[in-house]
């Protein structure tokens, strides 16, 4: 038998057992539903398109707090309904099968771009047996099935080198008789990795735990105990393992003993059959084989590729994690398991990929303080997993960067509690104990890779003190198992445990640890036969031997692309030529995986674990658990805090020099502004920390950076040293040429940060030179994601758009892990050298300095003028300025340039804030006066939530047991045709009062073919004098937290119809006007309300009146009005006075003593005679003409439109009616109804000018929109939702007046009336371009 192949593994090939299939089948109406169905039972499957593009929409956001969503999910969830019962013909009898082929259980449910798909395992082929009835499988090829789309039904995702798989026939559409479609399923990237071969699943045991871990004979195994760290579908299979959670007991046995829900480790697994000839153990009689098994679990925690997966992080998981372990089991009734474990160098450390073999750069992003918690959270949970621990390091000593990591590595466990033996007891009774074993040095002699066995003498005595798992079968209870030539299977009884492990690691833990690793198994082997009194043949170390040598290959593939290096020594314990050629060509293999083709495997593994920024889980249809999410929310107070930190910023042009590291930093780093307070997190950002030469600008030089690093750790060591004071550690830091940013932390909250990642980004030479970009860090500190960046930007007076295009390259191209860019975090601090002058000439700029004229320079300011356009730092803020500028200085002083170039000065060193938790306390420079710029610093109170999941998990269970029972737990029937209201099940009002949930067939809004209505109650006011107005200082979005109360109290005034200034313009607010008046009148007397709004009324339209039974015409027309003032920023009148009051002030007149009308000609001497402080009063409503007093020269400028149109008295002369005294500023709106309908009896006309009218607007309407040569009609009252005509309107005919009053001459005008409108309804709080109307007409006085 040939064991240096895989092929010769035990049964290649063989698919699983007819009874761990199912069948996929498929119903295309009256919905898409999708079906597994193994021989008993089925699960069905179905797209909830209406809920699910319901909410995406945001169409169900408010219809009841049962449906709002946690802060887990927004509006990209999709959600779909799911149904577990026996199966029947009814049941499947409209469905048909989806792949001529069984399929081997489901992986789960994933959602990509809007689209549901449920993952199937198509082919499976079995590789290993541990014991008879313990079976693993290796996923040979997936599908993906949409749900919600027949869309990719006909798209094949195929497998070049499996033209006969599933893959290729598409879905079961016969492809294979037409041109395959070329469009690429969104799926075919994760089809491809989960159908490379390294993935494993078992349906008869838990897979993801080892042997000790798992009962002993246990047949069935519990979903629930599944190990997720080595879980790697458990993102996609979890909305089904929830599912299974709300089941009855029955059920959840009827499904897990389907083999549905499938769980896959990712690693390796295979067996070889020892036949009796071979086996070190004999079993008398029974003929049947032993199994010599190696299972390798990788983890998922922190998964990834080679070069992008790194070290370990602040939840104490490593790179490149993996659980090995090798297991026996012989027909006499003996099972024995041993496992080991390697991983990443357990601190913050990363590298990144080159072209040169052996030349990757290591850099530590951490200090040894900042390191040690995750340090120890790692070996703490590797002392509760697998007891004491013994690290074996295989890293050399005499590589800079290997060393550099041993050093720290030595240090973290001379720190670590577990390396302190209890009592007096010596270290060799500590849990934790390390040797170092120079791998490449000790293997160098003559006698090479053969030279490793030396590493046995380092550590047999713990090999011994951790022993080894051993079951032996009893013969009580045993039971003849017919498949295994009556083999009797009896109860195992466990005989010993193992009782720690061996923890190895060298640089990738990859080729190095696989070989020793391979020493340490053949170690306990040998330990286990000799107790026996056993000797195992050299046949079956040849087995053992090839086990791990394709255990080491498939590993190091999977991580670094390629096949384990030294793998020939492995399988046969000798080194030769071709295994040294094979070698060189995996390294070589490896330099382009890593290089060209990595980073797309990384963003394809965490798209499977669902850690895409962004990503969203499917959520199957449950009432309950929604409910549960809108209570969650709700309660968030009961779960979450909020803590307040202090943040202190600075950053600082080095020019390149050093000689300020040894001065006195604390003017910088421990401001006065600070007083007693210790900041929680201090970021220092530099720029040109080297000399920017062309020797430097390629590469980083981290040299400089360590210098500064101890230097700020010196003057903060210095100067918090107060009792009570606590110490800071380095928690990363990073650098990009000249430009490196730190970020330290007090010790004490190192526990509330996790998830540290740096990234850096080049814009210099587009991109390729270092001499310019950027340098981030993020952070999560507690459950709020913070990011600092620090750059520096193109240089050069000019270049401010260059600037602008290098801050939009930073912004948009620098990406931290899992596609998170600096957007994607609460709080963003910006600083650094941002390089943006002051636009002003070089004595302008000096004598506005030399004046202490801060605020010309920065009207002049190149950022700030950027910033206002939007064309750079959108949506940032920066704190008002009070320090001088920045640059540039002459060396130890405090003058600007004064050399040849004269430098004009600027605020090139800046820091600038986004997010709403940031509250900027101090921003100011400090007087260093080595570098040619100045240090600035800023100091910011950020506001961290804290949520206590325990607490969260334990309100959600009671709530969801509570409501449970309530509603009772049905899940709703999918095979039958059901309207799409059942989404609706379980939700009723949840007040009284408020309407139920809607669906597309009832609308609460549309009920009895009426529009839905909302009235809103003042509240009465405290003091008769006052009245109760809508706060404006309320913000515009009407779901901001916010202190101000809806309703704020006013002095009452005079003019009824002066409180609409005082309305809020929102969308979302619609008041009702005739309430807010009848309530703001001063008349003591009781007020009716005026009629409902008859459109019989009116002859036309409201605003296109027309009189057509006179046939006199006025002989001219009115000279047009002067246009309305612009509004400026302030909305008052003057200074000190409200618009309110100001209307108040304006004098009264009697009815009866008419005035002529002022002149309203082409010479507005009124308007030009007004005083240039004052300012234009905001649009207020207006009573009609009739009801207006004069505009006197002193107010004209405080009405907010003019009359364009006059009224034509008996006699036909033009008046001005006249304004109501006080005493009649208490008519009713019935009465000012009743005059507005009676205009069409009268006997008059009305003339109009050829410019078209401007209607009243909203307040917040755009101001470009109000044209000056549109005016309001006299009497226009700018009411929400009245729109203005935007074509000019033929003219009106004049007609003769006949009053008494006298009248001046106008011409006569020839063209015909308009034809009638059609009577409209108008509603006055309708948007603005609802209807076209030009506002009210003038009307005359009620008699």
């Amino acid at each position: 038998m040939e064991y240096g192949t895989p092929s010769a593994a035990l049964w290649p090939g063989q698919p699983p057992s007819p009874e761990k299939s199912s069948q996929i089948l498929i119903r295309e109406y009256p919905h898409r539903a999708i079906a597994i169905a193994s021989n008993s039972h089925a699960l069905i499957l179905r797209h909830s398109a209406t809920t699910g593009e319901a909410i995406g929409n945001g169409f169900l956001g408010s219809a009841s707090s049962a449906r709002q969503r946690s802060a887990t999910f927004d509006s990209n969830v999709s959600k779909c309904m799911v149904e577990f019962s026996s199966t029947s013909e009814k049941l499947l009898n409209d469905y048909r099968p989806l792949t001529p082929r069984p399929i081997y259980g489901t992986l789960g449910l994933i959602s990509i771009e809007r689209d549901v798909f449920l993952c199937v395992i198509t082919q499976a082929s079995r590789v290993a047996t541990l014991r008879p009835g313990e079976t693993v499988e290796r996923i040979e090829a997936v599908q993906f099935f949409c749900l919600n789309s027949a869309e990719y039904d006909d798209v094949a995702s195929l497998d070049p080198y499996d033209l006969d798989s599933d893959s290729a026939l598409g879905y079961g559409q016969g492809l294979g008789r037409r041109e395959t479609p070329i469009e690429q399923h969104p799926c075919q990237e994760l089809q491809k990795l989960l159908g490379n071969g390294t993935f494993y699943y078992s349906t008869d045991f838990d897979v993801t735990n080892r042997m000790q871990d798992r009962p002993a004979d246990a047949a069935e195994f519990d979903i629930d105990n599944f190990d997720k760290s080595f879980l790697w579908n458990s993102y996609m299979i979890q909305p089904l393992v929830l599912f299974r959670s709300r089941l009855q007991k029955q059920e959840r046995e009827a499904l897990d003993a389907s083999r549905i829900l499938t769980s896959a480790i990712r690693g390796f697994c295979r067996s070889w059959a020892i036949p009796q000839s071979s086996a070190p153990l004999s079993a008398a009689k029974t003929g049947l084989p032993s199994y010599l098994t190696i299972i390798s679990r990788l983890s998922c925690r922190r998964a990834g590729t080679r070069f992008n997966s790194r070290g370990i992080d602040d939840d104490g998981n490593v790179a490149n994690f993996v659980e090995t372990e090798t297991t026996y089991w012989s027909p006499s009734g003996v099972v024995f398991s041993y496992a080991q474990v390697r991983g990443s160098v357990p601190v913050f450390w990363e590298q990144a990929a080159g072209l040169l073999p052996n030349q990757q750069k290591i850099t530590i992003t951490r200090s040894a303080d900042g390191t040690q918690p995750a340090f120890d959270k790692h070996f703490a949970e590797l002392e509760q997993a697998y007891g004491a621990v013994h690290v074996v390091n295989l890293l050399s000593a005499t590589k800079p960067g290997e060393y550099e990591l041993t050093a720290l590595y030595r240090l973290g466990v001379q720190n670590c509690p577990l390396s302190r033996p209890a009592g007096n007891q010596s270290r060799d009774h500590a849990l934790l104990r390390e040797t170092e074993y120079d791998f490449h040095a000790e293997t160098k002699g003559p006698q090479g890779y053969v030279a490793a066995n030396e590493i046995r003498r380092y550590i047999e005595t713990s090999a011994d003190g951790f022993a080894y798992y051993l079951a032996q079968e009893s013969d009580n209870g045993g039971q003849s198992n017919g498949g295994l030539n009556g083999h009797k299977k009896g109860r195992y009884v466990v005989v010993l445990q193992q009782e720690g492990v061996f923890r190895t690691n060298c640089l990738d833990c990859l080729d190095r640890t696989n070989l020793i690793q391979t020493i340490i198994s053949q170690m306990a082997v040998e330990s286990f036969l000799g107790h026996r009194g056993e000797r195992a043949p050299s046949d079956f170390w040849s087995r053992h031997a090839n086990l791990w040598a394709d255990n080491g290959d498939s590993l190091s593939k999977i991580y670094a692309g390629t096949g384990a290096l030294k793998s020939s020594f492995t399988r046969t314990g000798k080194m030769s030529l071709a295994g040294a050629i094979a070698d060189v060509r995996k390294s070589a293999t490896r330099l382009y995986y890593n290089n060209f083709a990595d980073k797309a495997r990384q963003i394809t593994i965490d798209t499977l674990l669902g850690r895409l920024v962004g990503q969203m889980p499917v959520v199957l249809f449950d009432p309950i658990s929604d409910y549960v999410a809108g209570e969650l929310q709700r309660r968030s107070v009961e779960y979450s805090t909020t803590e307040k930190i202090h943040i202190l910023v600075g950053t600082f042009n080095l020019n390149g020099r050093t000689d300020g590291i040894n001065e006195d930093l604390s003017c910088w780093l421990w401001p006065p502004e600070l007083g007693t307070i210790q900041p929680e997190i201090i970021a220092i950002g530099f720029q040109e920390i080297v000399e920017l030469n062309p020797q430097q600008i390629m590469n980083s030089d981290p040299s400089r950076k360590q210098l500064w690093e101890r230097a700020i750790k010196s003057t903060l060591d210095r100067h918090y040293n107060r009792e009570g004071d606590e110490k800071y550690v380095l928690l990363r830091s990073g650098q990009l040429v000249g430009a490196a940013l730190c970020i330290f932390v007090k010790a004490s909250v190192l526990h509330n940060i996790k998830n540290v990642e740096g990234s850096v980004k080049k814009t210099g030479m587009s991109g390729m030179a270092g001499n310019k970009g950027a340098v981030a860090i993020r952070l999560d500190y507690a459950n709020t994601p913070i990011c600092f960046v620090t750059a520096h930007l193109a240089a050069g007076f000019a270049n401010y758009e260059e600037r602008n295009r290098d801050y939009a390259t930073i912004d948009q191209g620098l990406r931290f892990q899992r596609n998170r860019g600096i957007a994607d975090h609460d709080s963003v601090i910006w600083f650094g050298d941002f390089n943006y002058r002051v636009g002003l000439g070089l004595e302008s700029a000096k004598d506005a300095v030399r004046r202490r004229d801060l605020e010309r320079l920065f009207e002049n300011d190149q950022l700030n003028l950027q910033m206002v356009a939007g064309l750079a730092f959108r949506f940032y803020s920066e704190a008002r300025i009070a320090f001088m500028p920045t640059y540039k200085y002459d060396i130890g002083t405090d003058e600007f340039d004064s050399s040849e170039k004269a430098r004009i000065p600027a605020w090139t060193d800046r820091i600038l804030r986004k997010g709403s938790n940031l509250r900027q306390l101090a921003y100011s420079s400090a007087p260093l006066r080595f570098s040619d710029h100045r240090p600035v610093y800023a100091v910011f109170e950020c506001t961290v939530n804290i949520v206590n999941e325990k607490l969260r998990d334990k309100i959600s269970r009671e709530v969801y047991e509570r409501r449970k029972a309530e509603v009772g737990g049905n899940t709703a029937n999918l095979a039958e045709n059901q309207s799409d209201d059942e989404d609706l099940i379980g939700y009723d009002a949840i007040e009284p009062g408020l309407p139920p949930a809607s669906s597309d067939r009832q609308k609460w809004w549309l009920d009895n073919g009426k529009m839905a209505k909302s009235s809103i109650s003042l509240p009465k006011p405290d003091n008769p004098a006052s009245q109760i107005i809508l706060n404006p200082k309320r913000p515009t979005n009407p779901y901001a937290p916010t202190d101000e109360p809806d309703w704020v109290s006013v002095p009452r005034s005079e003019s009824r119809l002066s409180s609409f200034s005082s309305m809020s313009t929102s969308p979302y607010e619609h008041v009702n006007h005739s309430t807010l008046l009848s309530s703001s009148a001063s008349s003591s007397g009781p007020r009716k309300l005026p009629p409902p709004y008859d459109p019989s009324a009116l002859s036309t339209k409201v605003g296109r009146m027309q009189i057509g039974e006179d046939k006199k015409s006025l002989q001219g027309d009115a000279a047009p009005p002067p246009p309305p003032p612009r509004r400026q920023a302030s909305m008052g009148v003057g200074p000190g006075v409200s618009p309110s009051a100001a209307s108040a002030q304006q004098k009264r007149k009697p009815v009866g003593k008419a005035t002529l009308a002022p002149p309203v000609g082409p010479k507005p001497s009124v308007l030009q005679d007004q005083p240039a402080k004052q300012k234009a009063a905001p649009p207020v409503a207006k009573k009609p003409a009739h009801l207006a007093a004069p505009i006197s020269p002193a107010n004209s400028t405080s009405a907010s439109f003019t009359s364009d149109a006059t009224v034509s008295g008996l006699e036909g002369s033009v008046v001005d009616l006249p304004q109501q005294a006080t005493s009649s500023a208490n008519s009713s709106m019935f009465e000012l109804s009743r005059s507005f309908t009676s205009l069409s009896a009268r006997d008059g006309s009305i003339n109009r000018d050829t410019t078209s009218l401007q209607p009243p607007r909203r307040a917040n309407t755009n101001a470009s929109a109000m044209m000056p040569n549109r005016m309001a009609a006299a009497g226009g009252i700018p009411l929400v939702g009245l729109a203005g005509p935007q074509k000019r309107k033929p003219q009106l005919p004049a007609r003769k007046p006949t009053g008494p009053a006298p009248m001046t001459s106008v011409q006569k005008q020839a063209p015909p009336p308009p034809a009638p409108r059609k009577p409209q309804a108008v509603d006055l709080l309708a948007d603005d371009g609802a209807i076209e109307m030009s506002g009210w007409e003038a009307l005359r006085p009620s008699s």
